[in-house]
């Protein structure tokens, strides 16, 4: 099966790609750890993309797209997280996928508003070490600012702050929202609320995706 996971920063794409990935037996490319790695590494690509995130913008087409489309041409079975954010990587999207004869199935749309959104990630806290991620509101660790899994401490990254959650939210409806007609015209989406329990969204979307054609 070959998906596409889309929506508003925080919605919970990342949480309901592994769920689904695991369920359907696709690897789960997520463009934003994609991202994190290369900030990680320190290069100069690094650097650029960390000072693009840290002021909430998105990184350019050029740069997402050559990363996509070398992952894409290794995998058969497929769901992308966070890709395409914008009509233009829509477009080459399915240029690349035409070539590799690797046709999308559904495009998936987890959907919330802006005040779920902000209130979501500025909770939200991350292991540095193990990458596991918890939340001050709904998914507290056992121990307050320490991470159940390694004992590191945890952290609350720069693009998790609220007002460059919201700058997130606006180039969001700006430059992503429009990808949302483009599926819905090509009768590939599929829209799911978001703000409701996380367990109950992983339910509607197994029920929605049993039903989904394979090409």
């Amino acid at each position: 099966m070959r998906l596409i996971f889309f929506g508003p920063p925080g919605a919970g794409k990342g949480t309901q790609a592994k769920e689904v990935s695991e369920r359907f037996s696709a690897v789960h490319i997520s463009t934003g750890d994609i991202l994190r790695q290369a900030v990680n590494s320190g290069s100069e690509l690094g650097l650029k993309v960390k000072d693009i995130l840290d002021k909430g913008l998105l990184v350019s087409d050029d740069i997402m797209n050559e990363l996509i489309k070398l992952r894409l041409s290794k995998e058969e079975s497929f769901l992308l997280d966070g890709y395409p954010r914008t009509i233009p990587q829509a477009e080459f999207l399915d240029g690349i996928l035409s070539e590799l004869s690797k046709p999308v199935d559904c495009a998936v749309l987890i959907d919330a508003d802006e005040e779920d959104i902000v209130k979501r990630i500025s909770s939200r806290r991350v292991c540095p070490k193990c990458k596991r991620v918890y939340n001050t509101i709904s998914l507290k660790p056992l121990k307050e600012g320490i991470c159940d899994d390694c004992d590191s401490q945890l952290v609350h990254r720069e693009d998790d702050q609220e007002d460059v959650v919201r700058k997130r939210f606006k180039v969001y409806l700006s430059n992503t929202a429009p990808v949302i007609e483009y599926y819905r015209k090509n009768n590939k989406l599929v829209t799911v609320d978001g703000t409701k329990d996380v367990a109950e969204v992983t339910k509607e979307l197994f029920n929605i995706l049993e039903g989904v054609p394979h090409k």
